[in-house]
């Protein structure tokens, strides 16, 4: 098996491009969760043309809510939440420059043009996995729309996170072609 690659934030065209689905990558830098009230905040400061609360060129977005921070830790359990429910809301948020997306299960079809025409990709991160995530993270601190308690907008710095690509530039969906290749393995 492949070493993971490793990518460092903000992303670019270049290290997007380079990028193929099934690949292993681990990242380092920072990154923003956003679940969907805050996409909906979001969508409401897009509409009235006011700035975001976070440098979107070249981010990732986690889909995450973590859990309180226990004392002497920088995170509570961090595991991705399930990708679909963003969907109609990810164009918007590749528009803004957003390079990369991380959560749990498969996209819609329909947004796979979205990630060719603006090089982002779509990363999975281990679902029910959160404890583990959480160890990669070295600070958290709400930036945006503290009402939302775990919803909320963080700025994540993060060591080695985990996560393999699933959807990449040129279209092609790791999930589509996994289950073939796993059937033709030996074993």
């Amino acid at each position: 098996m492949a070493e993971p690659i490793r990518l460092t934030t903000p992303l670019t065209d270049e290290q997007i491009d380079s990028l193929r689905s099934g690949d292993r990558v681990l990242v380092t830098g920072t990154i923003y969760s956003a679940r969907d009230a805050a996409h909906m905040r979001l969508l409401e400061l897009d509409r009235s043309g006011e700035p975001w609360p976070f440098p979107a060129e070249g981010a990732i977005l986690y889909y995450v809510g973590p859990t309180p921070t226990r004392p002497g830790r920088a995170s509570g359990s961090a595991g991705p939440t399930t990708a679909s429910r963003m969907d109609r809301l990810t164009p918007m948020t590749l528009e803004h420059g957003v390079k990369g997306i991380i959560g749990k299960g498969n996209r819609g079809r329909d947004l796979w043009p979205a990630f060719r025409e603006h090089h982002a990709v779509y990363l999975a991160a281990i679902g029910g996995a959160g404890a583990v995530a959480a160890q990669r993270i070295v600070r958290s601190e709400v930036i945006a729309f503290e009402d939302l308690g775990p919803e909320a907008i963080r700025a994540i710095d993060v060591e080695d996170f985990p996560a393999m690509v699933i959807n990449d530039v040129s279209g092609d969906d790791y999930y589509s072609h996994a289950p073939q290749e796993w059937r033709r393995s030996p074993g």
